[in-house]
């Protein structure tokens, strides 16, 4: 069994510039790099999630691709401000646990434009907001799935989220 890798991926400053026309025009850069990584698996971390049904959603994907976009994350509400800070990795994380053996071994990466959604900052592959999803962008996707692939990416520094402990 082909053992996946899933890219937690966010639109706004990823799929196109952020405040910009939302067309999705760093899309099929993306898809590009997906496709030579059989085992890549999309998970939409996007607030689009919120607004738009996961097939409305899978249908912004080229046809080859949409099969490979195995959901969204769910959404959890923080309680107070501070809770924003990394709100986007708890979400994955707790999407990893539904579908995942073994959260602690998963291999994952989050493509995204804002860092304080992150605090496992070696596994972001982080975009700047005003362009989207670039060639410096695609050759770090590339360089984060080949470590996974090969079995070098080396483990987050981050600690087990404690709602995983308790379980």
């Amino acid at each position: 069994m082909t053992r996946h890798s899933y890219i937690f991926m966010d639109f706004d400053g990823v799929t196109h510039p952020w405040g910009e026309v939302e067309d999705f025009r760093c899309l099929p850069h993306i898809e590009a790099v997906v496709r030579d990584y059989e085992e890549a698996r999309i998970v939409i971390t996007s607030d689009w999630r919120m607004l738009f049904s996961l097939s409305k959603l899978v249908g912004r994907f080229a046809e080859d691709i949409r099969p490979r976009v195995c959901g969204a994350t769910p959404h959890v509400i923080p309680k107070n401000g501070a809770e924003l800070h990394g709100l986007r990795e708890r979400e994955a994380m707790l999407w990893l646990a539904q579908h995942v053996p073994d959260v602690s071994t998963a291999s994952w990466c989050a493509v995204d434009d804002a860092p304080g959604n992150w605090l496992t900052r070696s596994r972001l592959v982080l975009t700047d907001f005003k362009r989207g999803f670039g060639d410096e962008d695609a050759a770090h996707l590339r360089r984060t799935l080949d470590s996974f692939r090969s079995g070098t990416a080396q483990p987050p520094k981050s600690r087990e989220p404690s709602f995983l402990r308790r379980a």
